[in-house]
């Protein structure tokens, strides 16, 4: 899977050791709006995940939620946006609000949880996310997909593209175009953070700066806040 960084007028892409740029969100379902500039001061956990994504609620939104207990009074903030880069009809606006709601699940994540015995009352969570939920911005993909679009896709990916051999090159570009044809819409959090799935973490240290940003289960995740409170 290539890695999501598309680089477009107003997506800037994050780079891990400079200051984290702000996420995409297009509306907050719960808790107050904020985002990386307004937490100074506070180390932020930033959950990043789809509703229709079973390892999301079976492995990551737990142990955010324990990150979340046991160091909320530390300085500590956790977030949760939930993305889209697939399933655009289930990944949905209208299914996290319910999520946050009423902690319904749907599609792929019912299925699984529930053969896991980990649903209560057919198709609830039995636990309430308690941190902050948003929406990525999702924009409409449309219009022609320029040769100029996609070399901007594929050079941070691959640097040395254009010493490639041609036959090697004309693959690559008609597989870009393919993937950006596939997709209905475009996340903004997904793509300037280059993120590769869901669940993934970004994390970002007190001053602002990008620190780490993990796909999967990131069992490092909280040995790293440890470590990032006692900095200075």
């Amino acid at each position: 899977m290539y890695l999501m960084e598309k680089i477009q007028g107003h997506i800037v892409s994050a780079v891990i050791g400079e200051k984290a740029p702000n996420f995409g969100v297009s509306e907050w379902v719960q808790g107050a709006p904020t985002n990386f500039e307004q937490e100074k001061d506070q180390v932020v956990l930033l959950e990043v995940f789809q509703v229709n994504c079973p390892g999301c609620f079976m492995h990551a939104i737990p142990e955010a939620i324990n990150i979340y207990n046991k160091y909320k009074d530390e300085g500590v903030r956790v977030l949760g946006i939930a993305t889209a880069f697939e399933d655009f009809d289930k990944n949905t606006l209208n299914n996290l609000k319910m999520l946050a709601e009423t902690g319904e699940v749907i599609g792929e994540t019912k299925n699984a949880l529930s053969t896991y015995g980990q649903l209560q009352e057919g198709n609830k969570l039995p636990y309430k996310i308690p941190f902050p939920l948003g929406m990525d911005n999702l924009v409409k993909t449309t219009g022609e997909i320029s040769q100029e679009k996609i070399l901007q896709f594929i050079y941070p990916q691959i640097p040395e593209f254009d010493s490639q051999p041609e036959e090697y090159k004309k693959q690559i570009i008609q597989r870009v175009k393919d993937h950006m044809k596939s997709k209905e819409y475009s996340a903004e959090t997904f793509e300037k953070f280059a993120l590769q799935g869901t669940p993934s973490t970004i994390l970002v240290d007190r001053k602002g700066i990008l620190r780490d940003v993990s796909f999967g289960q990131a069992g490092h995740v909280e040995a790293m806040i440890q470590k990032l409170l006692k900095e200075d």
